[in-house]
């Protein structure tokens, strides 16, 4: 079962897209230095497609895309509720998933993009040049790094 604290309409996550961002607990990371360690706990209200289509349906003129910030502990969740996204809301669907690779092959049907890439610190996030996070957007089940898009220009 997935359960999430929070959530927010956020502009940097997805390149290009206004996006509602669910943060989702029981991370099974535990990578040094996160910056939300409370996800790794189990705790939050659970996270059922009519929770979610009610999220959507309270922002859905504001928004373009919704994001799973975590949810590794339960992929096969993250995958059929990212399935409700875009059978019933018509919005791009995102993952931030901690895994190095993605779950299943499968999730590229019901994804636009996917952050993959455990958090380390010396690395630094997406906005890093040495970061080992890599966000795709996915584009006929075919996985393109765009990673570049958070760096930032020197002016």
């Amino acid at each position: 079962m997935l359960k999430f604290t929070d959530y927010d309409i956020v502009f940097r996550e997805i390149p290009d897209e206004v996006t509602l961002a669910i943060n989702l607990s029981n991370c099974p990371h535990r990578c040094p230095g996160c910056h939300s360690r409370q996800l790794q706990q189990d705790i939050g209200a659970e996270l059922s497609g009519d929770v979610l289509l009610s999220l959507i349906n309270r922002y859905k003129d504001d928004i373009t895309c919704v994001c799973f910030m975590g949810g590794d502990a339960s992929p096969d969740d993250v995958c059929r509720l990212a399935a409700v996204v875009k059978r019933d809301c018509g919005l791009k669907t995102g993952w931030y998933s901690g895994n190095s690779h993605l779950y299943d092959d499968k999730c590229k049907a019901v994804f636009d993009f996917i952050k993959l890439g455990d958090y380390r610190q010396a690395l630094g996030g997406l906005d890093k040049p040495t970061t080992n996070q890599r966000l795709y957007l996915i584009e006929a089940e075919t996985l393109h790094d765009i990673t570049y898009r958070f760096l930032r220009r020197a002016i």
